[in-house]
């Protein structure tokens, strides 16, 4: 799993110190002494989540803020600031100049440790989204499959892509395409959700790319749904006229003139039941051979390793 970076910036030496102690076990720790060496070290550091002091010499906290929100490389950075003022002026004036939360001096670190790593994690959720779907992209999808991959559980991998979706959106152009996914996305999430439960894992690779993730004995029920449901929404994407022919005409990739049935979906399972998974890229080029195949179908399915060590 990555391990995150934090700036920590006050000029309480004894402050310092105690916060490197609480977090270095679970971030890499940077430290700064005021704003301006805090600032030097944030462009120079890139942290994921930086703990300032409220009143720093050279730079205070608020001034630091207002400076790491008007720089385009450090804005997304989260921020909590930390005071021995109690006021309700400082803590607007702090958040007004750019801080994410408040902390008032003297804190308990264990809540100050649970409080930056929900900060942490809802920020990379954030900036990882999917912008389409609002979906965890790429980094969640990696993050998630390790986490499984070093459980030691049974677990498997579904691999989710559309059959004949570019000659559909040729036709009816990106805004239509773009609902198709996003009704994509949907499916999947409530077709895991029943089956899996709230809990249950499911990314946008990207384009009509889908993942999703779940104990190994659940995956060929999700998978079932998916079809279902897919294959139940997929006649309304298309014109009266269409629908009722079965077909559209296009060109495939290759630039030959087809004709291309309505969308379908294929899925790949990749599961750790019968073979050793040591690594999140054996997972994905086992799955991606695993749609090649289930794509040649030509119908909503769905296709499950049976590969073993």
């Amino acid at each position: 799993m990555k391990r995150y970076k934090i700036l920590i910036t006050d000029d309480d030496e004894d402050i310092l110190d105690v916060l490197e102690l609480t977090l270095s076990e679970h971030f890499d720790v940077v430290k700064a002494a005021n704003g301006r060496e805090g600032l030097e070290q944030a462009r120079k550091h890139q942290p994921d989540i930086i703990i300032t002091d409220y009143m720093m010499p050279l730079m205070n906290g608020p001034e630091f803020c207002r400076c790491l929100r008007a720089d385009v490389t450090m804005a997304h950075i989260p921020i909590i600031m930390l005071t021995g003022k109690g006021d309700t002026r400082d803590m607007i004036q702090g958040i007004n100049s750019g801080a994410d939360d408040y902390l008032i001096k003297p804190f308990e670190p264990q809540s100050l440790l649970a409080r930056i790593q929900m900060i942490v994690q809802r920020t990379i959720r954030s900036l990882d989204a999917n912008p389409l779907t609002r979906l965890p992209g790429n980094t969640s999808i990696m993050e998630e499959i390790q986490r499984l991959v070093q459980s030691g559980g049974l677990f498997a991998v579904g691999y989710c892509d559309l059959d004949k979706f570019k000659i559909y959106n040729d036709k009816y152009g990106f805004e239509k395409g773009d609902d198709v996914i996003r009704a994509t996305g949907q499916i999947i999430v409530r077709a895991a959700q029943e089956i899996g439960g709230p809990g249950t894992f499911v990314g946008h690779i990207g384009g009509d790319d889908f993942v999703f993730a779940c104990p190994d004995e659940m995956a060929d029920t999700i998978s079932e749904k998916v079809i279902q449901l897919f294959d139940e929404t997929a006649p309304g994407f298309y014109s009266a006229d269409d629908r009722q022919a079965g077909y559209i005409l296009g060109k495939d990739r290759q630039g030959n003139e087809t004709r291309a049935g309505l969308l379908s979906i294929s899925i790949g399972i990749v599961s750790n039941a019968t073979q050793k998974i040591s690594h999140v890229a054996q997972i994905g080029e086992i799955g991606a051979d695993l749609k090649k195949f289930a794509k040649t179908k030509g119908v909503s399915n769905y296709v499950r390793d049976q590969r073993k060590n």
